[in-house]
Parts: structure tokens; sequence; C-alpha cells
């Protein structure tokens, strides 16, 4: 039942998954079905200029005359960060933290499955459940843009979903590998959760202050926005948010081996 570390943990974030999958596409569906309305309102670019100009940068209201700056605006730089996030950080610290406080990842260490092969198959499956969210983005983005004529092309879209992938991957793996070290969800939570409010700070004081703009490249929130997210391509920056995933999973690789359970629960 526990040889297969991977195909149970996805097996068992199905329902999740596809609950996720539902908002993720009905949140851009509904975004999307705004874009006439605010495509053909009159001088709508006097209207975003007449804003101060750290609003307009922080938002990058300037770009929201094109169906990419508009969804970029209003969802792949706040809502669906935040909901990538959650989903990454809530989904990595139950992966091995959780499972710990349920009394269960003590049966799995029992079994011949070692912790090197538990905490790699838990990170792939974490992994692959946001990529899941990534695609359902990735449909919702290209129906939106046919249907209600946004102008995104299937590669915008795909950079747009990649973008949120992997924000979602390195702050989940995050969670996960704090909840390996620590032992309790309710820690690996709020590790992560405060890494991730730090990363975006840096990232908004770097728009709105310029003497703080260099430090926006040690953001991965600065990373995964970088030149969108929607429409920037392939970024050099995501290379970033991968060798940092990969860094928090070595690092929670030994975490399992040897551990005794019991004991480190007071028996």
């Amino acid at each position: 039942m526990f040889r297969n570390v991977f195909l149970k943990s996805m097996y068992d974030a199905r329902r999740g998954l596809i609950g996720w999958s539902i908002a993720i596409v009905a949140l851009v569906l509904l975004e999307s079905a705004l874009w006439p309305s605010v495509r053909d309102m009159p001088n709508l670019t006097e209207l975003y200029q007449s804003f101060p100009e750290e609003l307009r940068k922080f938002f990058d209201l300037d770009a929201m005359s094109t169906g990419a700056g508009f969804l970029n605006a209003e969802l792949f730089t706040l809502m669906l960060p935040g909901l990538f996030l959650v989903y990454g950080i809530g989904h990595g610290a139950r992966a091995l933290a959780g499972e710990e406080e349920r009394g269960t990842l003590e049966l799995l260490l029992v079994t011949p499955v070692s912790g090197f092969r538990i905490v790699v198959d838990k990170a792939l499956a974490l992994a692959l459940s946001i990529a899941v969210l990534g695609f359902a983005l990735f449909v919702a983005t290209t129906l939106g843009s046919l249907i209600f004529g946004l102008g995104i092309s299937v590669p915008a879209a795909a950079s747009g979903a990649l973008a949120m992938t992997l924000l979602g991957v390195e702050y989940g793996v995050l969670a996960l590998a704090a909840g390996a070290l620590t032992g309790r969800r309710s820690a690996a939570i709020g590790i992560a959760a405060a890494a991730a409010t730090a990363a975006y700070v840096v990232y908004a004081v770097g728009l709105i202050l310029p003497r703080f703009e260099s430090w926006q490249p040690y953001s991965p929130i600065h990373q995964a926005f970088n030149g969108g997210p929607l429409g920037a391509g392939l970024q050099l920056s995501y290379l970033w948010l991968l060798a940092g995933s990969a860094f928090l999973v070595a690092i929670a690789l030994p975490a399992l081996d040897g551990r005794d359970i019991s004991t480190a629960h007071g028996g």
C-alpha cells in the first residue's frame, strides 16, 4: 500500500485538485469576461495616467490597455500568485509534517521505503499537483482569450502558467522541507508564509522606491513576475526558481533517515 508514495500522494490529492482547478478556471473566465467592457471604455489611457505614478508602476497600469496587461494587473500579479502560494504551502506542510502529526509517517518509515525516497516522492507529487493547477490556468487563459478577445497567444498563456507553477512549487517545497525538519505543520506553514511575505515586500518596495530596486532579483516573487508574467516568455529568472526548489529538496532529503518519530513526539 505504501510502497509507491508518489501515487498514493497523488491519489490523496485528487479531490482537492479538482476543486482548485475548477476555481482557477472560473476565476480566469470571469475576469476575462470583463475585458470587453474595460477595452471599450472611452479615454482609458488617460484614466490610467491620472493615477499616482507609484500606483501605476506597482500594478503596471500603463499596460492595462492590452488583454495581457489587463490580466497581469488583475490576476497574475496578485490573486493567482496568492492562490498558488496558498495551495503549495498548504500541500507542502501536509506532505510530511501533516503525516507525522497524524501518525501515518511512522507507518511509512517502518516499511522498506527509505526516508530519502519518501521525501523525493512527496516533492514530486507536490510539484505535479501544482503543475495540474498550472495546466488548468493555461487552458482557462487560452479559452478566455479566444472567447472574449483578449489577444493572448498560446505561448504567452503558457509563460504565465509556468511562472505561477514555479512560484507555487518553490514555496510548497519550502513548506515541505520545513515540515520535514521540524515535524510541525504549523511551523512549516509559518516559515513558508513568512518567506513569501518577505519576498513580496522586497518586490513591492523595489517597484516604489528606486534605491531598493537592486534587491528585487533576490526575490522569488520578482523572479516569477519578471517581464510579465503573462506574455514574458521563458525568463532566465525561472532557473532561479527551479534551483531554489531543488536546493530545498536537497535540504529535506536526509531529514527522515534514522528519524525516530515516536521518540520525537514523546513516545
